[in-house]
Parts: structure tokens; C-alpha cells; sequence
């Protein structure tokens, strides 16, 4: 799915109704998601209580990596998730050893991303919002295409349309308001999240997300920085500059449903409830899920503890961490050449001595295609 510009059709979208933007929704039957988010919090944070400072880092940078990486996945951008890691860490002050390379295009996701979990407390201004419109698109293109950045768009090619399908078969999902409504459109958002309002905190992260992601304000980027204003409430609702679980992993996760739940409520009423029930059960199946990312930690700060006292060189830390990390295939030796930066007889020596202290074992296979993996 992907932004064009196409004539205007005939169908009426929720922005057209004629009490836009005055939200509905029946708080009584959102009391049981409600309810199941806090739950998930409360295990989570009962978890992290427990943990030293040095961990719960861990784990932030894990679920912040994680958020960065798929809300660019989500809209078909696959970031290195070693930059990825290496540019949070090093903004965090999370000592992670040998850093891989990071270009300015993960350095910008990841500048968002940061900015609205670490200043949620931070008035949502439309010079905040330009500056993570520059952040994403550093070159001004999106693509081979150059694109209006830091600045609402213009529709000088035609109004903003959501489509999918191959050319002359596009199917239009949703038609956003008119630039020339932006300006009015967007004081009165930016007035309605920076104010005291009723909502809970949940509801207004849930409320920010898909009105945002209705004005559809800039030329690309949109849902990016939609699903980053919905994380800065959710950091509100936190009341922690910290973040331990990513909404946008779990929406990568449901993306057919979340895509289906938007354009239903975007050619709906103005009675939201359903978009805030399917919301909140992927927040709280997000928080949820955040336990196997936390698993993950606990268990690699184990491995560090178990072998403290063995004298590894830096190649094999470097290994060591990227398997706790995910590695993508089978480890080999010409693969850890590649990525250790050394002579595969030097590979061959990193990887016997851990077969010999019992840190790695062989997979199943052999040859050339032996494969090895953390022992069990």
C-alpha cells in the first residue's frame, strides 16, 4: 500500500461528516480492553522492578530497536538492525562493543523514534512534527521521487489519495482532506493534543494515531509518524521516558487487520469504538509479547555471566552477541570471516575453541555447510 495522487472520487470518508472531529465512542464496552492493557503492564513492570539498571536498558534498547525497525518494515523499508541498535545505543549510553556503520536514513527513523518516547512531556508542535518529516527523508526523496519535506503537502499532482494494485488497476482506499484545509485541519489537532482533555491516556494514544493518520499532512511518511504521535501518548500513559514493548511491532505483526480496521473507520462514522477496541488489543498483545523480548535479555545476561571468566578475543564477543541477537540464517565459518573481518584459518580457530569450552555446538550437517549455534 502506498501514497499516489489520483482524481477525486465520489466517496465520502469520515473527515467529511458534518461534526468532524467530534469523536465518539462507548467507553463502557472499551473497559475490558482497557482493563487486559493494564494487566499486560503491570506483569511487564512487575518484571522490570526487579532488575537492575543495566538490564532494564537492555530491554529498552531492545524494544526500542525493534519499534524503529518495524515501522519502517511496515511500510516496506528494511533498516540493518545492527544500525539500527548501534545508533540507539550510542544516544542512550548503552555500551553494546563493536558498533556497526549507520546511515543518515537510520539515523533519522531512529531520531523520531527517540524524540517521542524520551520528550512525550514536550508540546506536539507542527515544527516538531516538520522536523521528523526532515528527519525521515534527510535527501528530500522518497524514492527516485523528490518530495515537499518539512512542509504540509500541496497537492500540486492531485488530491492525497491511499491506493493499492498494479497501475490501471489501483483500488483508491482512502482520499485525504485538501491541502488547502491543512492549515485549519492541523492547529485544530495540535490544539486538541497539547490540551487537558477527558480521555484516558490510552484512548487519546488511540484517538492520536488515526486522526493524524486521517489529515495525512505530509507528501510520505505519513504512518511513521502517525504510529510515533501514538507512541508519544502511550509514553504519557507511562509516565517513563523508557519504552519496553513496540506498538508498531505488534501492528507489523497484524498489519491485513490493521490496515482493514483503518480504511473501515476512515469510510465510517465518527463513532470510533471499534477502531479503540482493535487498538487497545494490539497494545496489549504488544505488552505481551514484550515478555519474549525481555526473555531474551535475561537469558543473554546469563550467557555473559556463565562465561565472565573466560578469556575471548573481540571477534568471538562480537559472534557471541549476534547470535543472542537474531542471527538471520546459519552461522559458518566463511560467515563469521565475513563478518569478523579475518582470515577464515582465524575463523576456524574463534569457533574451535568455543566448541571446545562447550559455548557453540555444531547443527545438524556438514562440510563446507557446517552451521553452528549457542549451545543448548
Amino acid at each position: 500500500m502506498f501514497n499516489g495522487r489520483m482524481n477525486r472520487g465520489e466517496k465520502r470518508y469520515i473527515w467529511q461528516t458534518e461534526d468532524w472531529p467530534h469523536w465518539r465512542y462507548d467507553l463502557s464496552s472499551l473497559a475490558g480492553p482497557l482493563t487486559d492493557v493494564s494487566r499486560a503492564q503491570g506483569l511487564l513492570l512487575g518484571r522490570l522492578a526487579d532488575l537492575g539498571m543495566a538490564l532494564r536498558d537492555q530491554a529498552s534498547l531492545a524494544a526500542l530497536t525493534e519499534d524503529v525497525v518495524k515501522t519502517s518494515e511496515i511500510e516496506g523499508e528494511v533498516l540493518s538492525v545492527q544500525s539500527v541498535r548501534s545508533s540507539i545505543a550510542r544516544r542512550m549510553g548503552v555500551d553494546i562493543g563493536a558498533v556497526a556503520p549507520v546511515d543518515r536514513h537510520v539515523e533519522g527513523v531512529v531520531e523520531m523514534v527517540l524524540d517521542a518516547a524520551t520528550r512525550a512531556s514536550a508540546s506536539l508542535t507542527a515544527e516538531r512534527l516538520f522536523g521528523w518529516h526532515a528527519a525521515l527523508f534527510p535527501t528530500g526523496y522518497s524514492g527516485m521521487t523528490r518530495i515537499a519535506v518539512g512542509q504540509w503537502r500541496t497537492d500540486a499532482e492531485g488530491p492525497m489519495q491511499v491506493v493499492s494494485g498494479p497501475m490501471g488497476r489501483r483500488k483508491v482506499h482512502f482520499q485525504a482532506p485538501s491541502a488547502d484545509l491543512l492549515t485549519f485541519e492541523t492547529e485544530r489537532f495540535l490544539a486538541w493534543a497539547n490540551a487537558e482533555t477527558d480521555e484516558p491516556m490510552l484512548i487519546k494514544a488511540g484517538l492520536a494515531h488515526l486522526w493524524f493518520v486521517t489529515l495525512h499532512p505530509f507528501d510520505d511518511g505519513n504512518g511513521r509518524i502517525a504510529r510515533a504521535v501514538g507512541d508519544l501518548f502511550l509514553s504519557r500513559a507511562d509516565g517513563s521516558p523508557q519504552r519496553f514493548y513496540s506498538l508498531s511491532a505488534q501492528i507489523q505483526r497484524e498489519r491485513k487487520d490493521y490496515y482493514e480496521v483503518l480504511e473501515r473507520t476512515q469510510k465510517g462514522t465518527l463513532d470510533v469504538t471499534g477502531w479503540l477496541s482493535w487498538f487497545l488489543g494490539t497494545l496489549g498483545r504488544a505488552v505481551a509479547s514484550s515478555q519474549t523480548t525481555l526473555d531474551a535479555v535475561l537469558v543473554k545476561a546469563r550467557f555473559w555471566q556463565r562465561w565472565a571468566g573466560q578469556s575471548l578475543n573481540e571477534r568471538q564477543v562480537k559472534l557471541l552477541n549476534r547470535l543472542h541477537e537474531g542471527f538471520d540464517g546459519k552461522l559458518t565459518s566463511s560467515k563469521w570471516a565475513l563478518i569478523a573481518k579475518c582470515s577464515p584459518d582465524a575463523a576456524l580457530r574463534d569457533i574451535t575453541q568455543l566448541l571446545d569450552l562447550g559455548v557453540l555446538q555444531k547443527t545438524p550437517g556438514g562440510g563446507r555447510s557446517t552451521g553452528y549455534k549457542l549451545a543448548d
